[in-house]
Protein backbone atom coordinates (compact mmCIF):
# COMPACT_ATOMS: atom_id res chain seq x y z
CA UNK A 1 0.00 0.00 0.00
CA UNK A 2 1.39 3.36 -1.02
CA UNK A 3 1.43 5.91 1.75
CA UNK A 4 2.64 9.43 2.33
CA UNK A 5 2.87 10.43 5.97
CA UNK A 6 3.43 13.98 7.14
CA UNK A 7 5.06 14.90 10.44
CA UNK A 8 6.48 17.96 12.16
CA UNK A 9 3.35 20.02 12.61
CA UNK A 10 2.48 21.71 15.87
CA UNK A 11 1.76 24.96 17.68
CA UNK A 12 4.18 27.85 17.24
CA UNK A 13 4.14 31.57 17.92
CA UNK A 14 4.08 34.07 15.11
CA UNK A 15 7.57 34.56 13.72
CA UNK A 16 8.60 31.04 14.63
CA UNK A 17 9.65 28.12 12.48
CA UNK A 18 8.62 24.55 11.80
CA UNK A 19 9.97 21.86 9.53
CA UNK A 20 7.54 19.41 7.98
CA UNK A 21 8.65 16.01 6.75
CA UNK A 22 6.87 13.78 4.29
CA UNK A 23 7.71 10.09 4.64
CA UNK A 24 6.89 7.52 1.99
CA UNK A 25 6.19 3.81 2.02
CA UNK A 26 4.99 1.29 -0.51
CA UNK A 27 6.95 2.73 -3.42
CA UNK A 28 9.67 5.18 -4.24
CA UNK A 29 8.88 8.59 -5.61
CA UNK A 30 11.98 9.24 -7.62
CA UNK A 31 10.95 11.02 -10.79
CA UNK A 32 7.78 12.40 -9.17
CA UNK A 33 6.92 16.01 -8.52
CA UNK A 34 6.41 16.44 -4.78
CA UNK A 35 4.15 19.14 -3.46
CA UNK A 36 2.83 20.68 -0.27
CA UNK A 37 -0.69 21.98 0.04
CA UNK A 38 -2.67 23.39 2.96
CA UNK A 39 -6.29 23.74 3.96
CA UNK A 40 -7.57 26.17 6.54
CA UNK A 41 -11.01 25.74 8.14
CA UNK A 42 -13.76 26.75 5.77
CA UNK A 43 -11.38 27.20 2.84
CA UNK A 44 -10.36 25.16 -0.16
CA UNK A 45 -7.09 23.27 -0.23
CA UNK A 46 -4.45 25.51 -1.74
CA UNK A 47 -1.02 25.04 -3.24
CA UNK A 48 2.00 25.95 -1.12
CA UNK A 49 5.15 24.65 -2.83
CA UNK A 50 6.41 21.97 -5.20
CA UNK A 51 9.73 20.47 -6.24
CA UNK A 52 10.63 18.51 -9.36
CA UNK A 53 12.99 15.59 -9.52
CA UNK A 54 14.42 16.08 -13.00
CA UNK A 55 15.95 19.53 -12.70
CA UNK A 56 15.54 20.19 -8.96
CA UNK A 57 13.41 23.23 -9.74
CA UNK A 58 10.99 24.58 -7.15
CA UNK A 59 7.81 26.60 -7.27
CA UNK A 60 6.05 28.56 -4.51
CA UNK A 61 2.78 30.26 -3.85
CA UNK A 62 3.24 34.02 -3.59
CA UNK A 63 1.97 33.97 -0.01
CA UNK A 64 4.92 31.87 1.20
CA UNK A 65 7.69 32.95 -1.16
CA UNK A 66 10.78 34.00 0.76
CA UNK A 67 9.57 32.36 3.99
CA UNK A 68 9.13 28.69 3.09
CA UNK A 69 11.61 26.34 1.43
CA UNK A 70 10.86 22.97 -0.10
CA UNK A 71 13.63 20.41 -0.45
CA UNK A 72 13.98 16.82 -1.55
CA UNK A 73 16.03 14.08 0.01
CA UNK A 74 15.84 10.38 -0.61
CA UNK A 75 13.16 7.94 -1.56
CA UNK A 76 12.20 7.24 2.07
CA UNK A 77 11.64 10.88 2.98
CA UNK A 78 11.03 12.42 -0.39
CA UNK A 79 10.25 15.99 0.60
CA UNK A 80 10.54 18.56 3.40
CA UNK A 81 9.03 21.97 3.98
CA UNK A 82 10.99 24.45 6.08
CA UNK A 83 8.66 27.18 7.28
CA UNK A 84 10.15 30.37 8.71
CA UNK A 85 8.54 33.62 9.70
CA UNK A 86 5.23 31.91 10.36
CA UNK A 87 2.10 34.03 10.48
CA UNK A 88 -1.33 33.30 11.98
CA UNK A 89 -2.71 33.08 8.44
CA UNK A 90 -0.43 30.10 7.83
CA UNK A 91 -2.57 28.09 10.25
CA UNK A 92 -3.92 25.07 8.37
CA UNK A 93 -3.65 21.35 7.86
CA UNK A 94 -0.64 20.76 5.62
CA UNK A 95 -0.65 17.92 3.09
CA UNK A 96 2.13 16.25 1.18
CA UNK A 97 1.35 15.02 -2.33
CA UNK A 98 3.09 13.28 -5.23
CA UNK A 99 2.47 13.58 -8.94
CA UNK A 100 3.84 11.50 -11.76
CA UNK A 101 5.62 13.67 -14.34
CA UNK A 102 3.12 15.66 -16.39
CA UNK A 103 3.93 16.65 -19.92
CA UNK A 104 2.23 18.63 -22.66
CA UNK A 105 3.65 18.73 -26.15
CA UNK A 106 6.77 17.08 -24.83
CA UNK A 107 7.39 19.64 -22.09
CA UNK A 108 7.16 18.97 -18.38
CA UNK A 109 4.82 21.28 -16.51
CA UNK A 110 3.84 21.85 -12.88
CA UNK A 111 0.81 19.69 -12.10
CA UNK A 112 -2.43 21.18 -10.87
CA UNK A 113 -3.87 20.16 -7.52
CA UNK A 114 -6.20 17.65 -9.20
CA UNK A 115 -3.32 16.00 -11.03
CA UNK A 116 -1.52 14.80 -7.93
CA UNK A 117 -1.73 11.02 -7.63
CA UNK A 118 -0.98 10.40 -3.95
CA UNK A 119 -1.84 12.35 -0.82
CA UNK A 120 -0.96 12.13 2.83
CA UNK A 121 -3.41 12.52 5.69
CA UNK A 122 -2.11 15.92 6.75
CA UNK A 123 -0.46 17.50 9.76
CA UNK A 124 -1.86 20.44 11.70
CA UNK A 125 0.11 23.67 11.89
CA UNK A 126 -1.20 26.34 14.25
CA UNK A 127 0.41 29.76 14.52
CA UNK A 128 -0.62 31.90 17.47
CA UNK A 129 -0.46 35.68 17.40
Amino acid sequence: QVQLVESGGGLVQAGGSLRLTCGASGRTFSGYTMGWFRQAPGKEREFVAAARWDDFSTYYADSVKGRFAISRDNAKNPVYLQMNGLKPEDTAVYYCAASAPRTFSGRVYWPTKDEYDYWGQGTQVTVSS
